[in-house]
């Protein structure tokens, strides 16, 4: 059987290599009969024209850099061939009703959906009753796990099926930090607090540190009483004991929580991606985007986040930006991460990673093309700062970098309930919600699947998995555990850009 080859846009000048291709293959494209001057490992990318030093190579139907030797058809094109073309920060020019219809724009085909979460008293909603011990600062960290791990054996009676789990979430920060930094901190673990995830909350502090309970206070704001407790080390003989009794009391008050139905209106979705491949954008992605696009409809709520991942396919964001205001919001939010990579004398385009090259991921630009299409074809109706949390409908850009596990947990602050998280290479990482990996392709599905929750490799067949993974992504709203979940990995971090004292 010949190998499957994939073009993804008509206007493209190469094709995907869905399996690998020997030299001297026969290839059929549009444009006649091409013969593989190389081995082609899959994921892989394939001319079908010819291209001059300086030419723009074209994937999804966008320049994904630019040829930097002469390139015939049939000729491998990756990293030996193609340069870059990102440079700092550009001027964008506001283009309303540039971008293709929306979904979103008509009125939605589905019957209204629902799912089985917990409702708060303040209206918000949650799809896990977790307790949440959440450090003020790290050198409570391991008190505090030895808090969690004694609360599971001590309460495990109380425990299900109203709770779903005991945890807690460690971290470094909270002391020795200056301006942006240490208030980024607050925030974040702010926002944990208020999620509505966590039924219950012990802030756990030193008693020293600069963001001691009174300070975090002033951050954190208004709460509900019965639902988070504080307790400071330093001002008890054993705090462990002295937690475990605020944990007690905590479960006995989440312990009258009951799921019950839900429109699926209320459901946030963080959209992420990480160890991507060369099938990242052709399978996995654009199923997240599809979802979205879904969920939108039903008037849910997406996030999108890893800002240096839109470098190369920011103009395809802001052509679905809903008004000039929020186009402006996304010109700053692009320009201003390429102002700090230049703050630091970094390129704005060192990426993508070698496991992603390995993948047949060559360039930035071809990265962030497939990296996009995780925000389907919706509009644009907000843009997040790093820490603030969601207050609009619709699909919203949230400011954070690529790293997997500051992103997740920036998704997570922002009020995501779950983060759907694509791969091509495979990870076991999971946030503090529940953390949906998707794999691109089967054979990585095969192989860790105690990491992988949802194959979309099917797609690379041409199977369509769209409502399939929509009543998958439903369950897991509705408690159906994932596999970061049933293994126990669950981590945050936050992001620093300044001095530790």
């Amino acid at each position: 059987m010949a190998p499957r080859i994939r073009r993804i846009h008509p206007g493209d000048t190469v094709v995907v290599a869905v399996d690998p291709v020997p030299r001297g293959t026969v290839i059929e494209v549009p444009e006649g009969s091409i013969e593989a001057g190389a081995d082609i490992p899959q994921g892989h990318k394939i001319a079908i024209r010819a291209m001059a030093p300086g030419d723009p190579v074209v994937k999804y139907g966008f320049p994904m850099g630019r040829a930097s030797t002469a390139i015939s058809p049939g000729d491998h094109v990756h990293t030996h061939n193609v340069k870059t073309g990102l440079e700092g920060t550009l001027e964008y020019r506001y283009r309303p009703g540039a971008a293709d219809p929306a979904p979103g724009s008509t009125p939605a085909p589905h019957t209204q959906r629902s799912f089985q979460g917990y409702v708060r008293e303040d209206g918000s909603v949650g799809i896990r009753n977790e307790i949440w011990i959440i450090p003020t600062v790290g050198c409570v960290n391991r008190p505090a796990e030895l808090m969690a791990q004694r609360a599971i054996r001590a309460l495990g009676s109380k425990i299900g099926p109203n709770i779903d789990a005991i945890v807690t979430h460690p971290h470094p920060y909270g002391c020795s930090q200056l301006g942006d930094d240490h208030l980024m901190t607050q925030k974040i673990l702010a926002d944990l607090v208020h999620h509505p995830n966590a039924g219950g909350v012990l802030v756990f502090g030193l008693g020293c540190e600069n963001n001691y309970i009174e300070e975090f206070k002033k951050v954190l704001g208004p709460h509900n009483e019965k639902r988070v407790k504080f307790l400071s080390a330093q001002d008890t003989s054993d705090e462990i004991d002295a937690g475990m009794q605020l944990l007690e009391e905590l479960v006995d008050q989440a312990n009258q929580d009951v799921r019950q139905s839900v429109p699926l209106e209320k459901l946030i979705v963080g959209l992420k991606c990480g160890g991507s491949d060369g099938f990242s954008g052709l399978s996995a992605n654009p199923l997240l985007g599809q979802l979205s696009d879904a969920l939108i409809d039903q008037g849910g709520t997406t996030i999108l986040t890893e800002v240096p991942e839109m470098f190369g396919a920011e103009t395809i964001l802001m052509d679905r930006a809903e008004s000039r205001e929020v186009f402006e919001d996304v010109v700053g939010l692009i320009n201003g991460f390429k102002e700090y990579y230049l703050r630091y004398n970094q390129v704005v385009y060192e990426n993508p990673s070698p496991g992603n090259k390995e993948g047949g991921i060559t360039t930035l630009e071809e990265k962030s093309l497939g990296c996009v299409q995780k925000g389907g074809r919706s509009p644009v109706r907000g843009v997040l700062k790093y820490g603030q949390r969601i207050t609009t409908h619709g699909l919203n850009l949230l400011e954070g970098p690529g790293n997997d596990i500051v992103s997740v947990t920036a998704l997570a602050a922002a009020g995501a309930h779950l983060v759907l998280f694509t791969t091509g290479r495979g990870t076991p990482l999971g946030g503090p919600v529940p953390t949906v990996k998707v794999s691109s392709n089967t054979a990585l599905a095969e192989k860790k699947p105690g990491w992988i929750d949802f194959n979309a490799g099917p797609i690379l067949d041409g199977r369509e998995l769209t409502e399939e993974f929509l009543d998958f992504v439903v369950d897991i709203a509705s408690g159906t555990q994932t596999r970061n979940e049933l293994n126990g990995y669950r981590e945050i971090a936050i992001f620093k850009d300044g001095v530790t004292l």
